[in-house]
Protein backbone atom coordinates (compact mmCIF):
# COMPACT_ATOMS: atom_id res chain seq x y z
CA UNK A 1 0.00 0.00 0.00
CA UNK A 2 1.42 3.72 -0.50
CA UNK A 3 1.63 5.94 2.17
CA UNK A 4 1.28 9.27 0.12
CA UNK A 5 -2.05 11.01 0.74
CA UNK A 6 -3.54 12.37 -2.03
CA UNK A 7 -2.13 16.40 -0.64
CA UNK A 8 -2.47 19.01 -3.82
CA UNK A 9 0.62 20.76 -3.52
CA UNK A 10 -0.53 23.98 -1.96
CA UNK A 11 -0.47 23.98 1.82
CA UNK A 12 0.46 25.93 4.39
CA UNK A 13 3.12 25.82 6.82
CA UNK A 14 3.19 27.05 10.86
CA UNK A 15 5.84 29.41 10.49
CA UNK A 16 5.41 29.97 14.57
CA UNK A 17 3.33 29.28 17.62
CA UNK A 18 -0.63 30.50 17.08
CA UNK A 19 0.18 32.86 19.60
CA UNK A 20 2.36 35.21 17.71
CA UNK A 21 -0.06 35.36 15.00
CA UNK A 22 -2.35 36.66 17.69
CA UNK A 23 -4.31 33.09 18.70
CA UNK A 24 -5.01 32.20 21.66
CA UNK A 25 -3.69 27.47 22.01
CA UNK A 26 -7.32 26.39 21.58
CA UNK A 27 -8.13 28.57 18.84
CA UNK A 28 -6.70 26.65 16.16
CA UNK A 29 -8.54 25.60 13.27
CA UNK A 30 -9.57 21.72 13.37
CA UNK A 31 -11.13 19.45 10.68
CA UNK A 32 -13.77 17.15 12.53
CA UNK A 33 -13.49 13.26 9.98
CA UNK A 34 -15.95 11.44 10.87
CA UNK A 35 -17.16 8.00 8.91
CA UNK A 36 -20.76 9.09 9.58
CA UNK A 37 -21.09 12.52 9.50
CA UNK A 38 -18.52 13.63 6.78
CA UNK A 39 -16.05 16.82 7.23
CA UNK A 40 -17.18 19.41 10.02
CA UNK A 41 -15.01 22.69 10.21
CA UNK A 42 -14.23 23.87 13.92
CA UNK A 43 -11.48 24.86 16.35
CA UNK A 44 -9.80 23.56 19.06
CA UNK A 45 -11.65 25.04 21.60
CA UNK A 46 -15.07 23.11 19.94
CA UNK A 47 -13.87 19.61 21.11
CA UNK A 48 -16.03 19.17 23.37
CA UNK A 49 -18.95 19.50 21.37
CA UNK A 50 -17.99 16.69 19.32
CA UNK A 51 -17.34 14.10 21.94
CA UNK A 52 -20.15 12.91 24.65
CA UNK A 53 -20.36 11.96 28.22
CA UNK A 54 -18.22 8.35 28.60
CA UNK A 55 -15.29 9.18 25.97
CA UNK A 56 -12.42 9.41 27.47
CA UNK A 57 -9.44 11.55 25.84
CA UNK A 58 -5.75 9.71 26.39
CA UNK A 59 -3.30 12.38 26.57
CA UNK A 60 0.76 11.95 26.37
CA UNK A 61 2.46 13.41 29.30
CA UNK A 62 5.97 13.68 28.39
CA UNK A 63 7.61 17.17 28.20
CA UNK A 64 9.95 17.72 25.43
CA UNK A 65 13.65 18.47 25.79
CA UNK A 66 15.63 21.14 24.61
CA UNK A 67 17.55 18.26 22.20
CA UNK A 68 19.63 20.19 19.54
CA UNK A 69 22.66 20.76 20.17
CA UNK A 70 25.77 22.75 18.06
CA UNK A 71 28.05 20.26 17.35
CA UNK A 72 31.79 20.40 15.96
CA UNK A 73 33.81 18.28 13.73
CA UNK A 74 37.69 18.48 13.54
CA UNK A 75 37.94 20.27 10.45
CA UNK A 76 36.11 23.53 12.24
CA UNK A 77 32.77 22.79 10.50
CA UNK A 78 29.24 22.94 12.57
CA UNK A 79 26.29 20.91 12.44
CA UNK A 80 23.57 20.28 14.47
CA UNK A 81 23.22 17.08 16.48
CA UNK A 82 19.63 15.90 17.72
CA UNK A 83 19.58 13.87 20.68
CA UNK A 84 16.28 11.19 19.94
CA UNK A 85 16.55 8.16 22.07
CA UNK A 86 18.66 6.66 25.09
CA UNK A 87 19.69 3.52 24.05
CA UNK A 88 22.69 1.41 25.43
CA UNK A 89 23.17 2.81 28.88
CA UNK A 90 23.11 5.88 30.52
CA UNK A 91 25.46 7.86 28.29
CA UNK A 92 23.95 6.23 25.19
CA UNK A 93 21.68 7.89 22.48
CA UNK A 94 20.18 7.66 19.64
CA UNK A 95 21.32 10.96 17.17
CA UNK A 96 20.26 12.91 14.29
CA UNK A 97 23.39 14.90 12.49
CA UNK A 98 21.69 18.11 10.47
CA UNK A 99 23.48 20.55 8.33
CA UNK A 100 21.80 23.70 7.40
CA UNK A 101 18.42 22.19 8.43
CA UNK A 102 19.14 19.01 6.18
CA UNK A 103 20.38 15.04 7.02
CA UNK A 104 24.25 15.10 7.14
CA UNK A 105 25.41 12.20 5.55
CA UNK A 106 29.07 12.40 5.53
CA UNK A 107 29.62 11.01 9.39
CA UNK A 108 32.00 8.15 10.49
CA UNK A 109 31.97 5.84 12.82
CA UNK A 110 34.44 6.72 15.60
CA UNK A 111 34.20 10.57 15.25
CA UNK A 112 34.11 12.56 18.16
CA UNK A 113 32.19 16.02 17.94
CA UNK A 114 33.03 18.84 20.31
CA UNK A 115 30.05 20.26 22.47
CA UNK A 116 29.42 23.39 23.93
CA UNK A 117 31.26 23.77 27.36
CA UNK A 118 33.74 21.22 26.60
CA UNK A 119 30.90 18.44 26.27
CA UNK A 120 31.82 15.55 23.27
CA UNK A 121 29.74 13.09 21.68
CA UNK A 122 31.60 10.31 19.33
CA UNK A 123 29.74 8.47 17.04
CA UNK A 124 30.28 4.65 17.55
CA UNK A 125 27.79 3.31 14.94
CA UNK A 126 25.03 3.55 12.87
CA UNK A 127 22.28 2.76 14.57
CA UNK A 128 19.63 -0.15 13.47
CA UNK A 129 21.66 0.14 10.07
CA UNK A 130 20.48 2.29 8.07
CA UNK A 131 21.93 6.02 7.23
CA UNK A 132 20.15 8.65 8.99
CA UNK A 133 20.53 7.97 12.90
CA UNK A 134 23.60 7.09 15.22
CA UNK A 135 24.29 5.65 18.06
CA UNK A 136 26.53 8.01 20.28
CA UNK A 137 28.51 8.46 23.70
CA UNK A 138 27.59 11.36 25.05
CA UNK A 139 30.47 12.67 27.86
CA UNK A 140 29.10 15.42 29.77
CA UNK A 141 31.62 15.14 32.39
CA UNK A 142 29.46 15.21 36.34
CA UNK A 143 26.82 17.45 35.05
CA UNK A 144 23.69 14.81 34.60
CA UNK A 145 22.39 15.80 30.82
CA UNK A 146 19.22 17.14 31.77
CA UNK A 147 21.11 20.05 33.28
CA UNK A 148 23.49 20.02 30.57
CA UNK A 149 20.65 19.84 28.03
CA UNK A 150 18.90 22.75 30.04
CA UNK A 151 21.66 25.26 30.11
CA UNK A 152 23.20 24.99 26.25
CA UNK A 153 20.39 22.91 24.52
CA UNK A 154 17.40 24.38 22.21
CA UNK A 155 14.44 22.90 20.91
CA UNK A 156 14.63 21.15 17.87
CA UNK A 157 13.62 23.21 14.87
CA UNK A 158 13.30 22.27 11.21
CA UNK A 159 13.61 24.78 8.36
CA UNK A 160 9.73 25.95 8.14
CA UNK A 161 9.82 27.78 11.83
CA UNK A 162 12.03 30.28 10.67
CA UNK A 163 13.26 31.54 14.12
CA UNK A 164 13.76 30.30 17.49
CA UNK A 165 11.04 29.72 20.17
CA UNK A 166 11.55 29.38 24.17
CA UNK A 167 11.51 25.60 25.09
CA UNK A 168 7.81 26.75 26.85
CA UNK A 169 6.29 27.05 23.22
CA UNK A 170 7.01 23.67 22.75
CA UNK A 171 5.34 22.32 26.05
CA UNK A 172 1.88 20.96 26.18
CA UNK A 173 -0.60 21.26 29.22
CA UNK A 174 0.03 18.01 30.39
CA UNK A 175 3.82 18.14 29.78
CA UNK A 176 5.44 16.96 33.16
CA UNK A 177 8.14 13.79 32.42
CA UNK A 178 10.77 15.42 30.43
CA UNK A 179 11.89 13.02 27.50
CA UNK A 180 11.03 13.85 24.01
CA UNK A 181 12.95 15.03 21.48
CA UNK A 182 9.97 16.61 19.65
CA UNK A 183 7.27 17.89 21.26
CA UNK A 184 4.08 15.82 21.58
CA UNK A 185 2.48 18.49 19.34
CA UNK A 186 -1.51 17.22 19.12
CA UNK A 187 -1.77 18.07 22.71
CA UNK A 188 -0.47 21.91 22.15
CA UNK A 189 -4.06 22.95 21.90
CA UNK A 190 -5.17 22.14 24.90
CA UNK A 191 -5.72 24.90 27.64
CA UNK A 192 -7.07 24.72 31.36
CA UNK A 193 -9.91 25.95 29.87
CA UNK A 194 -10.36 23.59 27.40
CA UNK A 195 -9.26 20.67 29.65
CA UNK A 196 -12.08 22.01 32.44
CA UNK A 197 -14.93 22.23 29.80
CA UNK A 198 -14.04 18.54 28.32
CA UNK A 199 -14.27 17.29 32.68
CA UNK A 200 -17.39 19.44 33.26
CA UNK A 201 -18.78 17.31 29.68
CA UNK A 202 -18.38 14.42 31.50
CA UNK A 203 -15.34 13.07 29.55
CA UNK A 204 -12.58 11.64 30.90
CA UNK A 205 -8.94 12.57 30.33
CA UNK A 206 -6.30 9.82 31.53
CA UNK A 207 -2.36 10.08 31.03
CA UNK A 208 0.25 7.68 29.13
CA UNK A 209 3.73 8.49 28.42
CA UNK A 210 5.77 7.78 24.90
CA UNK A 211 8.81 10.17 24.60
CA UNK A 212 9.38 10.75 21.47
CA UNK A 213 12.30 10.64 18.97
CA UNK A 214 13.05 12.81 15.85
CA UNK A 215 10.27 12.96 13.63
CA UNK A 216 12.37 14.06 10.12
CA UNK A 217 11.88 10.06 9.04
CA UNK A 218 12.63 9.69 5.55
CA UNK A 219 9.80 8.56 3.27
CA UNK A 220 8.93 5.28 4.11
CA UNK A 221 10.93 4.79 7.22
CA UNK A 222 9.19 2.69 9.88
CA UNK A 223 8.77 4.33 13.45
CA UNK A 224 11.79 3.30 15.35
CA UNK A 225 11.92 1.53 19.42
CA UNK A 226 10.54 4.48 21.30
CA UNK A 227 10.26 4.69 25.38
CA UNK A 228 6.29 4.20 26.96
CA UNK A 229 4.57 3.85 30.01
CA UNK A 230 0.79 2.94 30.46
CA UNK A 231 -0.60 3.12 33.90
CA UNK A 232 -2.97 0.85 35.75
CA UNK A 233 -5.04 3.37 36.78
CA UNK A 234 -5.38 4.60 32.88
CA UNK A 235 -5.49 0.81 31.77
CA UNK A 236 -8.57 0.28 33.72
CA UNK A 237 -10.18 3.67 33.04
CA UNK A 238 -10.23 2.76 29.61
CA UNK A 239 -11.53 -0.60 29.86
CA UNK A 240 -14.58 0.55 31.64
CA UNK A 241 -14.71 3.83 29.21
CA UNK A 242 -15.15 0.77 26.42
CA UNK A 243 -16.99 -1.75 28.87
CA UNK A 244 -19.91 1.60 29.29
CA UNK A 245 -19.80 2.18 25.68
CA UNK A 246 -17.63 4.96 25.71
CA UNK A 247 -15.32 6.11 22.81
CA UNK A 248 -11.24 5.75 23.14
CA UNK A 249 -9.61 8.72 21.55
CA UNK A 250 -6.14 9.36 21.53
CA UNK A 251 -4.34 12.91 21.54
CA UNK A 252 -1.85 12.46 19.17
CA UNK A 253 -0.38 9.48 17.31
CA UNK A 254 1.97 8.38 20.56
CA UNK A 255 -0.41 8.14 21.97
CA UNK A 256 -2.11 5.26 19.98
CA UNK A 257 1.45 3.83 19.76
CA UNK A 258 1.42 3.38 23.06
CA UNK A 259 -2.40 2.03 23.32
CA UNK A 260 -2.07 -0.38 20.60
CA UNK A 261 1.13 -1.84 22.17
CA UNK A 262 -0.43 -3.15 25.37
CA UNK A 263 -3.81 -3.81 23.56
CA UNK A 264 -5.34 -7.58 23.95
CA UNK A 265 -6.89 -8.67 20.88
CA UNK A 266 -10.93 -7.88 22.51
CA UNK A 267 -9.54 -4.42 22.66
CA UNK A 268 -9.08 -4.11 26.27
CA UNK A 269 -5.75 -2.95 27.95
CA UNK A 270 -3.47 -3.60 30.32
CA UNK A 271 -0.47 -2.06 32.01
CA UNK A 272 2.71 -1.76 30.57
CA UNK A 273 5.96 0.12 30.29
CA UNK A 274 9.35 -0.10 28.05
CA UNK A 275 10.53 0.20 24.63
CA UNK A 276 7.75 -0.28 21.76
CA UNK A 277 8.69 -1.85 18.59
CA UNK A 278 5.07 -1.47 17.73
CA UNK A 279 4.08 0.13 14.07
CA UNK A 280 0.72 0.71 13.75
CA UNK A 281 -0.62 -0.34 9.72
CA UNK A 282 -3.70 -0.95 7.97
CA UNK A 283 -2.35 -4.39 8.38
CA UNK A 284 -1.80 -4.30 12.27
CA UNK A 285 -5.11 -2.52 12.51
CA UNK A 286 -6.17 -0.98 16.00
CA UNK A 287 -8.11 -2.51 18.68
CA UNK A 288 -7.79 -0.29 21.84
CA UNK A 289 -8.46 3.35 19.68
CA UNK A 290 -11.76 4.55 18.23
CA UNK A 291 -10.95 8.06 17.34
CA UNK A 292 -7.20 10.27 16.87
CA UNK A 293 -6.89 13.94 17.30
CA UNK A 294 -3.77 14.40 15.64
CA UNK A 295 -1.96 17.46 13.48
CA UNK A 296 -1.08 17.36 9.30
CA UNK A 297 1.76 14.89 8.56
CA UNK A 298 3.80 15.06 5.58
CA UNK A 299 2.48 13.63 2.64
CA UNK A 300 4.85 10.72 2.41
CA UNK A 301 4.58 10.32 6.37
CA UNK A 302 4.41 6.73 8.22
CA UNK A 303 2.63 8.70 10.24
CA UNK A 304 -0.49 8.44 7.69
CA UNK A 305 -0.84 4.37 7.39
CA UNK A 306 -1.54 5.01 10.85
CA UNK A 307 -4.16 7.33 10.08
CA UNK A 308 -5.74 4.86 7.58
CA UNK A 309 -5.68 1.98 10.29
CA UNK A 310 -7.96 4.41 12.32
CA UNK A 311 -10.86 5.96 9.87
CA UNK A 312 -9.72 4.04 6.15
CA UNK A 313 -8.02 5.57 3.01
CA UNK A 314 -11.36 7.64 1.58
CA UNK A 315 -11.72 9.95 4.85
CA UNK A 316 -8.02 10.24 5.09
CA UNK A 317 -7.83 11.31 1.50
CA UNK A 318 -10.92 13.47 1.88
CA UNK A 319 -9.59 15.04 5.06
CA UNK A 320 -6.30 15.98 3.54
CA UNK A 321 -7.71 17.51 0.00
CA UNK A 322 -10.26 19.71 2.36
CA UNK A 323 -7.06 20.92 4.83
CA UNK A 324 -5.10 21.85 1.72
CA UNK A 325 -7.88 23.69 -0.05
CA UNK A 326 -8.83 25.78 2.80
CA UNK A 327 -5.21 26.87 4.48
CA UNK A 328 -5.29 24.46 7.34
CA UNK A 329 -1.81 24.93 9.11
CA UNK A 330 0.37 21.77 8.79
CA UNK A 331 2.98 20.66 11.51
CA UNK A 332 3.75 21.30 15.54
CA UNK A 333 2.55 24.63 15.20
CA UNK A 334 -0.44 23.85 13.01
CA UNK A 335 -3.81 23.20 13.07
CA UNK A 336 -5.88 20.14 14.27
CA UNK A 337 -7.81 16.91 12.31
CA UNK A 338 -9.82 15.18 14.65
CA UNK A 339 -10.84 11.62 13.45
CA UNK A 340 -13.72 9.95 15.21
CA UNK A 341 -16.10 6.61 14.17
Amino acid sequence: MSITTAVPPARREAHEPPEARGLARDAVRMLVASLDAGLTHARARDLPDHLRAGDVLVVNTSATLPAALPARRADDSVLMLHLSTPCGGDAGWVVELRERGERFAGARAGETLALPADARATLLAPYLGGARLWLAQLHTGARPLLDYLGEHGAPIRYGYVERSWPLADYQTVFAIQPGSAEMPSAGRPFTPELVTALVARGIAIVPVTLHTGVSSQEAGELPYPERYAVPAPTARLVNAARAGGGRVVAVGTTVVRALETVAEHDGTIRAGAGRTRHVVTPQTGVRAVDGLLTGWHEPAATHLLMLVAVAGRALVDASYRAAAREGYAWHEFGDLNLILP
